[in-house]
């Protein structure tokens, strides 16, 4: 309990608590490692061979740098994801141990090997910049996209402190022992750090990676010289790059003259140590300061605004280095300067570039991205070493080399100033072609700039309508009162989606009358979503009460019903006594009515919390139509009401997807008071209920009675179906081949049901990301990515148990013939145990093979649900369907009888349902344009009539009318049909295919007419 207590108050989950356990010791063990590296080997480079060349080692960096992205791209393109990982660390691990070894063993000699520090400065440095790359890699692969937001952070704060902790204990360190020791603690920590860091990759990354995203197309990357030619025609692209490569020349100036005044201010290694790691204790003591403040900042400046407030700073830190540098505070003001450069261009210029590649294409924004930071940090640490070479190589003052850095800087804020107008004019091009994503991210940066605002409100005069509908978007969530009088000229556009977006986008808060009145007129608009929008309107308007509640009350009559709860909900919002009296006598009424009107009359109910009418709600649970029963559960879950709990887990078998989910979330909202009754029925439940309910429970309970409660549950269900794979064989012995059949399918419906139930369970124990691309690996056709997913299963993900048996069944899934063989204690053994079982089919198709039905079904007078699925089997519009989805269709399938001459079909006739022939004959006749009736077809058992009409509304094309006796036929409403097509994709494909088959044969006729 106290550690939920803390993870909530550091803004993190419940969910989150093993990843966050395991992996913010990495980031904080790391930052101390990366921070005692980085104050040793430049103590060391600057104390023994002299800051002097410090302009050279950058330069052998600047041609390094490409080497070292061809290097890590040919890893890249040739290890998995983890492995590379792992690969980069042990590469880290090895560089830092290696040389620490060097230094001890030099040390302990009293050798001295100048020619060394520079190769220590190299790869060292190489160390520190891809460790911070390769911790943050790590965290973005690990963490989905709504959990980074909630765990990054965490991770900044302990790779913060870990920055603080390591200046400390560099401090203490140097003052019994030199930079070398620093230095090794650095690789100790990392050692100590690999653990987790392993632990991290072998239980998230691995699972994750295990199904590689090769088959998604991707545009085609642009190469570096493409970006370089494109940045010489757009002077967007141009500052980018120009700014990127100038920042960090500068700060690489600032931190050439704070190493050097350092040196000069202490001479000795211990003192020079010493102060480096204070310096390094309150830069990220700042660090973490900022991180507090830095989304404000971002917030209230924008990323261009930032970036040219960052360059104002870099030209104030200069300007006092020129006055100051010859004086007794130089030190002091270059520390400062230091500091405040490396948080500036680190911590909030980086992000600010991210946000600039926002306007370019979705489909090669990464590419513009890595190939501008390629070319600026290569050009930017050259550009660096040259500055700092005007005082090493050409001995320019101190002054004068500060008064160089500030003509940099002041140039720095000309390209930060002419960028930001650069940016805004290509912010407002790019939100022309933008998604809703791209809409939300440059929304706070278009809201900042009046000229940006200006065009987009100029949008609305054109006559591209796409445009239109962008720009509404935007002013619709600025919400400001003065666009008023744009958006009423527009409630007159022809088309209703811009006249709909206009009136979203209005603040009404503080209109007049006159403007009430133009919406008011909205009312009675032909178009259900406009009036619908015009009373959401008119209910903002609180400031004009009655005048808004005599519209809204006329609405309470409206003919569609979304309208009516629309203006319930204004009403309410109101909180005027007489208007919850008329509102609850409209929804009284509709209640009662009952039918598709409730739907959205419950969804209001549930919104505004209206227990009043739990009653009424309830009754709706045994309503004729399915969405009003759908719409009754799921506000009694909102409302909390737990009374329907026990006969909504008995019906669940003979439930629909959309119901079953339905009934799924309601247990989870009732809490805490659907633990017992779920619980208590697990032992003995029909498949399905029994997923359903260990489903929910996954999400209510805490991890150690889910480990304690569902663990042997789930592991007794996965060993059922090695006794019910038993009853197919058993079938076919017996001779009963159609039973045989439909066992087959409904094996294949009680895995799938299990299967769901395990990994449900599976994946409250572990991170449900990794769980699901376990899944998705584990049944992938690749044979590769399966076995891979398989050998994590095999590992254990979330238990071991359960994770290993489902492996098991996943291997009997995969063997063919391994799972229907007979047991030798005989078909009629087997044939008890299925009468026994809590799957009311297995035991239907056990009474079914031990009296000999199945056979002759269509002789039956009366059909039951077993006969009526066996049938549609043969029928080739539901061949193809799972028994759940055939047993649908059997519960909603009447049987009726028409006698001789009896008309199912009248040309030009509605028609309300399609017809299966189970016995008899049907003969389909039409008449042509000239006047002549003709007969086009005789239909016959098996055969469907109907379909179209049914499920259209339009007029029956066809008359059909029974031939040469009575017809028994299976009657499917049209409106039960459709939903379930709705609900199962399948139905629908199944009933395609029989339709092109059926068009096919037409097609034929005609040509054999034809010759």
């Amino acid at each position: 309990m106290n550690m939920e207590r803390i993870i909530g108050a550091l803004g993190a989950r419940a969910e989150d608590q093993r990843k966050l356990i395991l992996m913010a010791p990495v980031f904080f063990i790391c930052g101390i490692a990366e921070m005692l590296n980085y104050n040793g080997f430049m103590t060391l480079f600057n104390q023994r061979l002299g800051s002097e060349y410090l302009p050279y080692v950058y330069a052998a960096e600047a041609v390094i740098l490409p080497l070292e992205a061809w290097l890590l791209s040919w890893l890249a393109a040739r290890l998995p994801k983890p492995k590379l990982m792992r690969v980069m660390y042990g590469m880290m691990l090895g560089i830092v141990a290696f040389n620490a070894l060097v230094l001890l063993t030099l040390k302990l000699a009293g050798v001295e090997l100048l020619w060394y520090y520079p190769v220590l400065f190299i790869f060292s440095n190489f160390v520190v910049r891809q460790q911070t790359i390769l911790l943050w890699s790590l965290a973005v692969d690990t963490c989905q996209t709504q959990q980074a937001k909630r765990l990054m952070p965490i991770f900044v704060g302990a790779a913060t402190l870990g920055g603080v902790a390591a200046g400390l204990l560099a401090q203490a360190i140097s003052i019994g022992f030199g930079p070398e020791t620093i230095y090794a603690v650095g690789a100790v920590l990392l050692l100590i750090a690999w653990r987790n860091y392993n632990q991290v990759i072998g239980k998230y990354l691995v699972p994750l990676s295990l199904k590689a995203e090769a088959s998604r197309e991707e545009a085609p990357a642009l190469t570096t010289g493409a970006v370089f030619r494109h940045a010489l025609r757009s002077p967007f692209l141009l500052t980018v790059i120009l700014l990127m490569t100038f920042m960090p020349a500068l700060y690489f100036l600032m931190e050439y003259q704070f190493l050097n005044v350092t040196r000069i201010t202490y001479p000795s290694e211990q003192e020079f140590s010493r102060y480096f790691g204070m310096i390094t204790m309150v830069l990220f003591i700042l660090a973490f300061l900022l991180q507090t403040v830095s989304g404000k900042l971002m917030a209230k400046l924008g990323a261009s605004q930032m970036l040219t407030a960052i360059s104002a700073v870099y030209v104030l830190s200069f300007a006092a280095a020129v006055m100051l540098i010859g004086s007794s505070a130089a030190l002091p003001i270059i520390s400062a300067g230091y500091m405040l450069l490396y948080l500036l261009l680190y911590y909030s210029a980086e992000p600010s570039y991210q946000i600039f590649f926002k306007t370019f294409p979705l489909a090669q924004r990464d590419s513009y991205r890595y190939a501008a930071q390629g070319i600026a940090a290569s050009a930017g640490i050259m550009a660096g070493a040259a500055l700092q070479f005007l005082h090493s190589g050409l001995g320019l003052s101190w002054t004068l080399l500060s008064l160089a850095g500030l003509c940099g800087s002041v140039l720095l804020f000309g390209l930060a100033w002419i960028g930001r107008k650069y940016y805004m004019r290509e912010l407002v091009s790019s939100v022309q072609s933008a998604g809703e994503l791209d809409l939300t991210e440059q929304f706070e940066e278009l809201v900042r700039n009046p000229a940006a605002m200006a065009r987009i409100s100029g949008m609305l005069k054109e006559e591209n309508d796409p445009a239109k509908e962008i720009a509404l978007q935007i002013i619709g969530r600025l919400q400001n009162p003065k666009d008023l009088p744009e958006l009423l000229k527009l409630i007159e556009d022809p088309i209703p989606r811009i006249r709909v977006a206009a009136v979203r986008a209005m603040n009404l808060e503080h209109a007049d009358l006159t403007a009430m009145v133009k919406i008011a007129a909205f009312l009675e608009d032909p178009d259900d979503e406009l009036r619908a929008e015009g009373v959401r309107q008119i209910g903002r308007m609180k400031h004009m009460e009655h005048q808004a509640l005599y519209f809204l009350r006329q609405k309470l009559l409206d003919r569609h019903p979304a309208v009516v709860a629309e203006a319930v909900k204004a009403m309410y919002s109101f909180n005027n006594a007489p208007s919850f009296e008329a509102c609850a006598e409209v929804i009284h009424r509709i209640l009662q009515e009952g039918g598709q009107a409730s739907v959205y009359i419950c969804r209001v109910v549930a919104e505004l919390n209206l227990k009043e009418f739990i009653s009424e709600v309830g009754k709706l649970v045994q309503d004729q139509h399915p969405a009003a029963r759908v719409a009754a559960i799921a506000c009694l879950g909102e409302l909390g009401e737990d009374g329907l709990l026990p006969e909504l887990l008995q019906g669940l078998p003979t439930m629909d997807q959309e119901m079953t989910r339905t009934v799924f979330h309601y247990f989870v909202q009732i809490g805490e008071r659907a633990v017992a009754p779920l619980l208590g029925s697990l032992e003995g439940a029909h498949p399905k209920r029994w997923t359903i309910a260990i489903q929910a429970l996954a999400k209510l309970l805490p991890e150690e009675e889910i480990r304690s409660r569902l663990i042997e549950s789930a592991l007794l269900r996965l060993a059922h179906l090695d006794d019910a794979a038993a009853y197919g064989a058993a079938f076919a012995a017996m001779g009963q081949e159609d039973m045989a059949q439909l066992a087959g399918l409904r094996m294949h419906e009680v895995r799938a049901f299990y299967m769901d139930g395990v990994w449900s369970v599976l994946g409250a124990l572990a991170d449900e990301q990794v769980v699901e691309a376990v899944r998705k690996a584990a049944g992938d056709p690749d044979e590769e990515i399966r076995s891979n997913g398989w050998e994590v299963l095999a590992e254990g993900v979330g238990d071991r148990r359960l994770s290993q048996r489902l492996l098991v069944l996943l291997e009997q899934e995969d063997s063919a013939g391994l799972l229907d063989r007979l047991p030798e204690s005989g078909a009629q053994h087997v044939m008890e145990q299925a009468l026994a079982e809590s799957d009311d089919w297995w035991r239907e198709m056990a009474v079914a093979a031990q009296q000999g039905e199945g056979e002759n079904v269509s002789q039956e007078q009366a059909m039951g649900r077993l006969n009526k699925v066996v049938f549609l089997r043969q029928v080739p519009y539901f061949a193809d369907l799972s028994l759940e989805e055939l047993g649908l269709i059997a519960t909603i399938a009447k049987e009726s009888v028409w006698a001789d001459d009896a008309k199912l079909l009248e040309r030009g006739t509605p028609n309300t349902a399609m017809y299966v022939i189970v016995e008899g004959n049907v003969e389909l006749t039409s008449t042509s344009a000239a006047g002549w009736e003709g007969t086009i077809g005789v239909l016959g058992s098996g055969d469907v009539c109907g379909v179209t009409s049914a499920l259209d509304g339009t007029p029956s094309s066809v008359s059909a009318q029974s031939l040469l006796g009575e017809v028994r036929v299976l009657e499917l409403a049209g409106d039960d049909m459709a939903r379930l097509i709705r609900l199962y994709p399948e139905i629908g494909m199944g009933l395609l295919r029989a339709s092109f088959a059926r068009i096919r044969l037409l097609e034929e006729m005609m040509m054999r007419i034809d010759s």
